[in-house]
């Protein structure tokens, strides 16, 4: 017996008939055709799943689709900007080389967009702690923190300030 879902996708509104034990991510790709969240585990580990539910990182493998009625989903998809241009974030990955294979970027993007909402100087302590729950097999850790302090760093001259913190 499927039920009517409602809620907000990148933007636009989204009513869909699910499961009452739909996951989000399979509403996401399957019911939506938003293709870049990607399920790597299916157990929370990886983070490859990752979008942003009311500004917060979540798992969408974990979270049951209902819980998203009336909410805010983004996903990587949301951060392009008009006629195709990538976010400062997105951006950044790329000119980093933040991007390896590929198959944790959408979920790496999606939790460092959550971190510089909240706070658009973190220390790569606070990089490092908001990525923990994302995994990338081709270890490029390094690129991937320096893409997000890199990013940081655009979006405070975007909004006009400068410095930045340790």
């Amino acid at each position: 017996m499927s039920v009517e879902l409602s809620f907000t996708v990148n933007g636009e509104p989204a009513e869909v008939r699910v499961e009452p034990d739909a996951r989000l991510v399979d509403v996401l790709r399957d019911a939506l055709g938003l293709l870049g969240t990607k399920e790597g585990c299916g157990n929370g580990e990886c983070g490859a799943c990752t979008v942003n539910v009311d500004r917060r990182a979540v798992c969408s493998c974990l979270l049951p689709a209902l819980e998203v009625q009336g909410l805010e989903v983004l996903t990587v998809e949301g951060l392009v900007g008009p006629g195709g241009d990538l976010s400062g974030l997105q951006q950044a990955f790329v000119d980093c080389g933040g991007v390896q294979c590929g198959f944790c970027t959408p979920g790496m993007v999606m939790s460092a967009h959550a971190l510089l909402q909240r706070n658009d100087s973190p220390s790569e302590g606070e990089i490092r702690n908001a990525l923990t729950g994302n995994l990338c097999r081709c270890t490029g850790y390094a690129q991937i923190i320096e893409s997000v302090q890199d990013a940081a760093s655009r979006l405070r001259a975007k909004a006009g300030k400068g410095g930045s913190r340790g």
